[in-house]
């Protein structure tokens, strides 16, 4: 019977290891791209944090990131004091797609003393899903730049 001395038993578990790890390395060189579904969070997080982004000049009335909320306070630009407008968020899926944001405003005037319901432009919503939408595919871009 041959016995296998100690240090040829430890030299094999090195050389397996090693190669365990240089499996891993090559396995992470092979990913260039960042992952379309980051989802430490209940929705796509680049979609997330764009969106955080994008409305971070509005006090934020709510936040649900399992569900994909965002919902800023009314907001009142001080170039136009006699108007404000509040901006609703919805994130439906992790992925990172274009048919997966819903974004929708809330527009008043100030008109004898009061806030009155006024029309929104209808290419307000679209733009601000586009810039958010860029805003995410450019932190995806980052992120595998930098991993």
């Amino acid at each position: 019977m041959i016995r296998p001395s100690r240090p040829l038993i430890g030299l094999l578990i090195a050389a397996s290891l090693a190669g365990v790890a240089d499996a891993r390395k090559k396995k992470a060189r092979v990913q260039e791209i960042a992952p379309v579904n980051v989802t430490t969070i209940g929705v796509n997080a680049y979609l997330w944090r764009a969106a955080l982004d994008t409305l971070s000049f509005m006090s934020l009335a709510q936040t649900d990131s399992n569900g994909g909320v965002i919902i800023t306070n009314w907001y009142v630009n001080p170039q136009v004091p006699s108007e404000r407008m509040k901006v609703s968020v919805a994130i439906l899926d992790a992925t990172l797609r274009a048919d997966v944001i819903r974004v929708s405003t809330a527009r008043q005037v100030y008109q004898n003393g009061q806030w009155v319901d006024a029309a929104v432009q209808a290419a307000t919503n679209a733009k601000l899903e586009e810039i958010i939408l860029q805003k995410a595919r450019d932190l995806r871009r980052n992120a595998a730049a930098q991993g």
